[in-house]
């Protein structure tokens, strides 16, 4: 029975750690900021906007940081949460994703 009972709660689980660790946003377009309240966070953070797009349902800002970097910031659509930061000049592949827990 206690065998059984772990096996459940690791089935239930695995989904929700899943879920957690994909950097897709799943949020009803009605529920979205708008383009311009992602254009004013990336002022706000000193950030130069090339481009904000849409890829896997989360918004994406393509430009420069303060130092000039070329940046990819990946934004909740719905909260405006920074999810992940990548710097294009970067080398090491361990250090090109940070992210910020602004939530």
């Amino acid at each position: 029975m206690k065998k059984s009972l772990t096996i459940l709660a690791f089935i239930l689980i695995l989904p929700a750690g899943t879920a957690l660790a994909d950097d897709d946003c799943f949020v009803p377009m009605a529920d979205w900021q708008p383009k311009e309240a992602v254009a004013q966070l990336a002022g706000e953070n000193g950030w130069t906007v090339r481009r904000i797009k849409i890829d896997d349902g989360c918004y994406e800002i393509k430009g420069t940081d303060t130092d000039g970097r070329e940046i990819e910031v990946t934004v909740h659509p719905g909260t405006l949460a920074v999810i992940e930061v990548e710097y294009d000049d970067d080398d090491d592949d361990d250090d090109r994703a940070r992210r910020d827990d602004k939530g």
